[in-house]
């Protein structure tokens, strides 16, 4: 027997990937890298289930890290796809659906008034970056460690010393000079934003930031904290910008901004409104909105923006989560189902972990601290969670190969499933700890 024989197809599969793709992957995270192991490269998947090259069945707790909110194939979006493939791909030119799906967005999303559609997450959070500084005339920006905000140059950036240090270049090929535009601050801390905005005077275009992390994990906002941020723009003349392309219709129909009731002046939007497509959104106030081509002087364009083939599956996702709110009452109810599981089994087996946690988003963090920034969660086992992953991956469920990864439940999953992963916690637990 060859040792090619000896391999999972998944195994020969990345073998092979390594040498066509960087690192064998289209996107860091799914390299194994922080978990240890061979990826599994996966073949298909069903409501909560997904199933690898291999045979193997897993039960799906990413859900493609969040748009699969009702389950994977979810059958009035797959319907809808089916029907626009018969039309052609993509025009390049407007369509009916795009009108729709504004409209939709408008009439959920609490603060958006215009929305321009765009390709992703990423070029919703650039574009809406450039916008705000059109519209102020202001070159600076602020966002929050262990904020992830796509992979534009502006959001590259590494703290420096202190709230008052200006960030520095965290991946080659961003130059300082972007860097110096860029400053941080600690996730929760207002003390911090303030005393930035102090010493950089009518310079600061926006505030950036996830209203709920999802990566660093799940890390909420402490009370007061996005009030706190709401009054410093409006007091200083400087843009709330909402990146909810994790927590837009998830947390609830209009996003973290209704279910905290603030309200930004952009928000960028992604994941759950393509319902599974490569998509994004940016929207706000009409006046800022107005800023972009060809309204406005402030350029972005995109070919395949408003794909009608993604707005298709976005308006069968959106339409039915606008018209079946009962979905976020189950997705509560199944995210407090699990992790009063799960702190039931770490009282179980004496364990000391956090777990943050908001409706179907969380987070088993391996440290005894609270976990409120990227400071306190760099506090975690890494390695302990790596081992706590394959373990799970052992028992048949399917984690965000991270621990600085939120995870994403969807409505597909059962009462039986629920009781079936909590089962699968204490046990993979009991077996790390006791290695």
């Amino acid at each position: 027997m060859t040792t090619e024989d000896q391999m999972t197809t998944s195994e020969q599969l990345f073998e092979k990937a390594k040498t066509l793709m960087p690192g064998g992957v289209n996107s860091p995270v799914r390299a194994f890298r922080a978990v240890g192991g061979t990826p599994l490269f996966i073949k298909s998947a069903k409501g909560p289930y997904l199933y690898d090259e291999d045979g193997n069945r897993y039960i799906e707790l990413i859900n493609s890290w969040g748009p699969m909110i009702l389950g994977h194939a979810f059958e009035p979006v797959e319907e809808a796809v089916r029907e626009a493939i018969q039309h052609s791909f993509s025009f390049g030119a407007p369509t009916r659906k795009e009108v729709e799906m504004a409209e939709l967005i408008i009439d959920m999303v609490p603060s958006v008034e215009k929305v321009r559609m765009v390709n992703s997450g990423t070029e919703a959070t650039m574009a809406a970056i450039r916008v705000a500084r059109g519209f102020t005339g202001r070159d600076k920006i602020i966002k929050f460690e262990g904020c992830y905000h796509g992979h534009g140059d502006s959001f590259l950036i590494a703290a420096g010393s202190g709230v008052m240090t200006m960030g520095s270049p965290d991946s080659p090929g961003v130059t300082r000079a972007t860097a110096h535009d860029t400053l941080l601050a600690p996730y929760n801390n207002l003390a911090a934003v303030e005393q930035l905005i102090d010493a950089n005077p009518n310079q600061i275009a926006a505030i950036i930031l996830e209203p709920v992390v999802g990566n660093m994990g799940c890390v909420l906002p402490q009370p007061g904290f996005l009030e706190g941020l709401r009054d410093l723009c409006d007091r200083h003349d400087i843009l709330l910008i909402f990146d909810e392309v994790m927590t837009g219709f998830r947390l609830a129909k209009g996003g973290a901004q209704e279910r905290f009731n603030i309200r930004p002046d952009l928000t960028t939007m992604g994941k759950i409104i393509g319902g599974g497509m490569p998509v994004g959104a940016y929207g706000g106030r009409a006046d800022i909105m107005n800023m972009v081509s060809p309204a406005g002087p402030v350029y972005q364009a995109g070919t395949l923006s408003g794909n009608p083939i993604a707005m298709s599956a976005g308006l069968a996702m959106l339409r039915y989560l606008n018209e079946h709110p009962e979905v976020y009452t189950r997705l509560d109810t199944i995210g407090e189902k699990l992790t009063t599981g799960f702190r039931s089994s770490l009282e179980k087996l004496g364990l000391n972990f956090t777990i943050n946690h908001i409706s179907s988003m969380f987070t088993l963090f391996m440290t005894d601290k609270v976990v409120t920034d990227y400071g306190s969660a760099k506090s975690c086992d890494t390695a302990l969670f790596g081992r706590y992953f394959q373990s799970m991956l052992k028992r048949g469920v399917y984690l965000a190969p991270a621990q600085f990864e939120s995870l994403f439940l969807s409505t597909a999953l059962t009462d039986e499933l629920v009781d079936e992963v909590i089962r699968a916690n204490e046990e993979a637990l009991g077996e790390v700890m006791n290695a």
